[in-house]
């Protein structure tokens, strides 16, 4: 793990729950890019190009203190894909609900796009390291009572996809194929290898 901490491109509290439990040292600065201006994309090329646009809008930003050293800046974005569709955070509880209507008992594609852009001095440097990471999640078949409450939990309305595996929605997920963290917002094992 590095010594100087990474920059978290995020305001997502599950991206920094992450990084605390697997110990990587960090500290977050908020990137301010407006995800609703790249929506034209397909979902692998849009989680990139938002994670690289983060990562390096912080870059650009970042004022270190005197003497301090960060080791890089970490952007991500995630998007989840249902039949072909791709869906954000939920606008509302109407939303949400239906979706979940959906996912229920469904198959579908969490997509991560993670970008480290590796500082070198006090601006950005090296080339940034890209890499898109899927999950495959599988639902539970569920009924209109279970859907209208974790939906009451207004959980669903702050996650992308309308679910957090962390959270409430861990009974709803029967399985998983592929990285377990990517769901929940980044792809540890990845930043692992970027970080050896």
């Amino acid at each position: 793990m590095p010594q100087a901490p990474l920059v978290l491109a995020s305001a997502s509290p599950a991206r920094r729950r992450l990084l605390e439990q697997a110990g990587i040292p960090h500290r977050v600065q908020v990137s301010g890019v407006d995800e609703e201006a790249w929506r034209d994309l397909d979902p692998l090329q849009l989680v990139q190009a938002l994670a690289l646009a983060k990562a390096e809008a912080v870059g650009r930003q970042l004022v270190l203190a005197e003497g301090e050293r960060v080791c890089g800046v970490l952007g991500c974005d995630s998007l989840f894909v249902l039949d072909g569709a791709v869906y954000g955070k939920p606008r509302d509880a109407e939303e949400a609900t239906s979706r979940w209507g959906r996912m229920a008992g469904s198959w579908g594609e969490l997509h991560t796009g993670h970008c480290l852009l590796p500082l070198g001095g006090e601006s950005p440097q090296a080339t940034p390291r890209l890499a898109t990471v899927t999950t495959r999640v599988k639902f539970a078949q569920l009924s209109e009572a279970e859907i209208a409450a974790y939906v009451a939990t207004a959980e669903p309305l702050s996650c992308a996809g309308g679910f957090a595996l962390e959270g409430r929605a861990g009974p709803l997920v029967e399985r998983i194929e592929g990285c377990f963290s990517n769901v929940i917002g980044l792809s540890l094992p990845l930043l692992r290898r970027w970080l050896a």
